[in-house]
């Protein structure tokens, strides 16, 4: 359960801004949106394996 403290005389927004920003942290909407397809065990590995190439050449360009 997350629990946002709101002191006196906050702005309503400000809380709900934060209670966006714990709930996304917690990853429950994005679990949610995997859990509705199966993936195969080796697409995962080759999408996870896509990414971090990915990744790799933007640190490398951000070197040179």
């Amino acid at each position: 359960m997350i629990i946002i403290p709101v002191k006196e005389g906050e702005n309503i927004e400000r809380a709900l801004k934060k209670y966006k920003r714990k709930f996304e942290k917690t990853g429950v909407v994005k679990e949610l949106r995997e859990r509705q397809k199966y993936t195969k065990p080796s697409v995962r590995k080759r999408e996870e394996r896509l990414k971090a190439i990915y990744v790799q050449q933007l640190r490398n360009e951000e070197e040179a």
